[in-house]
């Protein structure tokens, strides 16, 4: 039969680590999403070359592994004394290895709306703002979503690298309470188990959408 010495205060200990990833996770998102919505018009508005210091900022933290960034980043402020906690670095971080992502995901879906369509909106007499708001952002937000859906669950996971900065969050919970019990297989499952009830609901609203999406067309 089997038995474990996980107990209720363990799962509790478990369950404030999946808090930290939530938060974590969803600060991330927005301000990435944020900026990489700002970024991405910018991108579709502008020539390369113009936006070139931009083009490079961004390309940096698609290039550069997570891990070294949240690394490099934490110890950048402190030499610049700035004095910030690692949860704030780690979200300031992440912000922005989402938005370079994000950026990309708003550019395609904008440019995925036909310039015949837009041409029409303009010639009817509404301005860019009314185009961009009426026409492009609910066309393109149809492009957009899997792929922003698909984007937020990555974060979710890449957000377990927060533990080099002293975070403990789910990941790092579970390898203290692994440390303690010496019962690796059944909480990484545990954990394992935490991590998909936090992202299954995520994917099936992104399925959801899509169909009723779908289905009014």
């Amino acid at each position: 039969m089997f038995e474990t010495a996980l107990t209720l205060n363990d799962l509790l200990f478990l369950a404030q680590g999946a808090l930290i990833t939530i938060a974590v996770t969803a600060i991330a998102v927005l301000g990435g999403t944020l900026l990489g919505l700002l970024f991405g018009i910018l991108r579709t508005q502008f020539s390369a070359w113009v936006l070139f210091p931009l083009i490079f900022f961004l390309d940096v933290f698609r290039s550069v592994p997570l891990l070294i960034q949240l690394i490099l980043g934490n110890a950048f402020q402190a030499i610049a004394g700035w004095g910030w906690s690692p949860f704030v670095t780690s979200c300031v971080i992440l912000s922005l290895y989402t938005s370079a992502y994000a950026t990309e995901i708003v550019r395609g879906a904008i440019d995925a709306v036909p310039q015949t369509t837009r041409r029409a909106a303009r010639s009817l007499g509404l301005t860019w703002r009314q185009d961009m708001a009426n026409i492009v952002f609910p066309m393109g937000l149809r492009v957009a979503l899997p792929s922003w859906i698909g984007l937020t669950l990555g974060v979710m996971k890449d957000s377990a690298l927060v533990l080099w900065l002293g975070i403990i969050e789910l990941l790092r919970a579970s390898q203290v309470l692994i440390t303690r019990l010496q019962e690796p297989l059944f909480i990484l499952s545990v954990a394992g188990a935490i991590y998909f009830l936090l992202s299954f609901p995520i994917a099936r609203l992104g399925g959801r959408l899509e169909r009723r999406w779908r289905e009014n067309d």
